[in-house]
């Protein structure tokens, strides 16, 4: 990356040879590759040897790029001491250090830190230890690819939450963070290797990063990144973090070995996921969130015309000799390669027909390809193999249904999982919302749902059919507000967001100050953006709120997430 500076090169004698040995200079180039890196090029005195170990010394400074994010004290929780963290996905470690910063490589890896006296380091490593002079030693034993290497130094403490299993967070968050989730990632972890095989990376760490973190969660292996909304105080988001610890199987034991074929990745972890789900927590529950996640997945297409290049699951994201270039691959993230994957390998479980043989099939796929990174090709082909059935059915050129198709044509997926469990939890939000959209209100009606006993996709699922209807007639949210406090008082950043929205949405200024409160308190993209659109969009009173929040809140937003506000404000923000 060109924030990566690299000041010199030299060989290493190799290890056991003479003990005076001189390390020996090296000239290095910069060669051009993309408009998102270039390639470092090291010429070597001689042509190595087949299996010959070379050890190269590479002297470089960095700490510019956008793979490194330097938070000041009032980006944290704690506001009291800056904080710095990698984001490596897809292909922004290489503005961290040299590396080959494509999925298809995997490699070991060990690092040295120093940090200031008052401050902590931690790795994606399975083992670290710290040493005299604040200096952290880390060690990662499993080969991963060059985006799932991650640093993060800050004050940070850690207590553990189950036998394999801790949570880090600043000094203000860990008791929150140690109540929300003491005990439940062992149950995850225990039902993940029952369907997917041994969990081989030793600990299942997660770190509760700061509020201005801009993403959901980044699995990073052994120590996952979460946003500290997930502690809803009631426990009632823990099961996003199946979704991270899912990839502990899909994409970082198994990995894309192209950007282009995210849907290896992510499609395999929604599935994996939604199994997991299942066993935890039951076939309608799970359904529903599916459903919620099908939402998102038609919004994201008619958004964007279903026949955009980027609703393939096999995305060209560009030809020529080498990969991806001129375009960068972190600018075709969107919710095809995970909603659209999901439904090809549920057609792929649908086409078995049993889902005790798909399972020992998904066991066999992650044995047979742990530790590689791997194309759609080798994961179709192992399917037809596991199955001389099916390929002597012809499966793979069912007309409609082409693996081909699934893979090269743009558009809505050829075949939709059943979600039909989830019609009885459905339902009853359905019904309830109706009743509250009506002109004049039946409170008996209203009365007799009880919805204390509704998880959070149900709630989610009501508050998104009342948003759909709003505004409601005059004084209804109002009296809708006061009847649910479970909703209107929630610390459920889901539920929030909702309830922000139906705010924005009726003019109920009486709880404007809820909007404000919550942009204060956290700086996660996919809250953020949806309500200044939506204060942008209503009245002068919300666009007034709008510039005021932004005004007191920009310092401790993510700079890409102040960029995209200051576009929605019209400020001249960045695309």
């Amino acid at each position: 990356h060109p924030a990566l500076a690299v000041s010199r090169a030299a060989l290493l004698p190799p290890p056991g040879g003479p003990g005076d040995a001189a390390e020996q200079e090296l000239p290095v180039e910069s060669w051009p590759f993309a408009s998102y890196g270039s390639a470092l090029h090291i010429s070597l005195p001689q042509a190595p040897r087949a299996g010959q170990l070379v050890t190269l010394l590479i002297d470089y400074e960095a700490g510019e790029g956008p793979g490194v994010c330097w938070l000041f004290p009032e980006q944290t929780a704690g506001k009291q001491k800056p904080y710095m963290y990698t984001q490596g996905q897809a292909v922004l470690n290489r503005s961290f250090f040299p590396c080959f910063d494509t999925p298809s490589v995997k490699f070991t890896y060990s690092a040295t830190v120093k940090v200031p006296e008052g401050f902590t380091a931690v790795m994606s490593a399975t083992s670290w230890e710290k040493q005299k002079d604040n200096t952290f030693v880390f060690k990662m034993s499993q080969p991963i690819p060059s985006y799932l290497v991650a640093l993060v130094v800050g004050d940070i403490v850690s207590a553990d939450v189950g036998p394999r299993s801790r949570v880090w967070a600043e000094p203000c968050l860990i008791e929150a963070a140690k109540k929300e989730y003491d005990g439940v990632i062992e149950e995850f972890l225990v039902v993940g290797e029952k369907l997917f095989g041994p969990y081989v990376w030793g600990r299942y760490d997660i770190l509760f990063m700061p509020p201005s973190f801009p993403f959901g969660g980044m699995e990073n292996p052994c120590l996952t990144f979460v946003t500290p909304c997930l502690l809803a105080g009631d426990r009632s988001l823990v099961d996003v973090i199946i979704h991270e610890i899912s990839h502990s199987w899909f994409g970082n034991l198994v990995t894309n070995a192209t950007w282009g074929e995210f849907w290896l990745n992510e499609g395999f972890t929604m599935y994996a996921q939604r199994r997991i789900s299942s066993e935890v927590y039951g076939l309608p529950y799970t359904c529903l969130e599916a459903a919620t996640g099908r939402a998102l997945l038609r919004q994201h297409m008619d958004a964007t015309g279903e026949d955009h290049p980027l609703n393939k699951l096999r995305v060209v994201i560009e030809p020529g000799f080498c990969l991806f270039l001129g375009v960068n691959p972190d600018d075709t993230y969107n919710e095809t390669p995970y909603e659209k994957g999901y439904c090809f390998v549920s057609y792929l479980a649908h086409l078995v027909g049993n889902q005790s043989k798909f399972d020992a099939f998904l066991q066999a796929y992650v044995n047979r390809f742990k530790f590689q990174s791997i194309t759609a090709d080798d994961t179709l082909e192992f399917f037809l193999e596991y199955f001389p059935e099916l390929k002597e059915k012809g499966v793979d050129s069912i007309p409609g249904f082409e693996f081909d198709r699934w893979l090269n044509t743009p558009g809505w997926p050829p075949y939709l999982p059943d979600l039909s469990p989830g019609q009885q939890l459905m339902r009853p939000a359905e019904e309830l919302a109706e009743l509250w959209a009506a002109d004049s209100l039946n409170m008996e009606a209203i009365e007799a749902v009880d919805i204390m006993g509704w998880r959070t996709y149900q709630l989610v699922y009501f508050l998104d059919q009342v948003l759909q209807k709003s505004p409601l007639p005059e004084g209804n949210v109002k009296r809708l507000s006061k009847m649910y406090p479970k909703i209107s008082k929630a610390q459920n950043a889901e539920l929030r967001l909702r309830w922000c929205q139906i705010v924005l949405k009726n003019n109920l200024e009486a709880e404007y100050s809820k909007v404000k409160d919550f942009l204060h308190s956290q700086g996660k993209q996919k809250y953020t953006l949806p309500l200044y659109r939506a204060m942008w969009g209503s009245s002068e009173a919300t666009r007034a709120l709008a510039m005021e929040t932004f005004s007191a809140t920009a310092p401790q937003l993510h700079v890409n997430v102040q960029n995209y506000v200051k576009k929605i404000l019209g400020l001249g923000g960045a695309e």
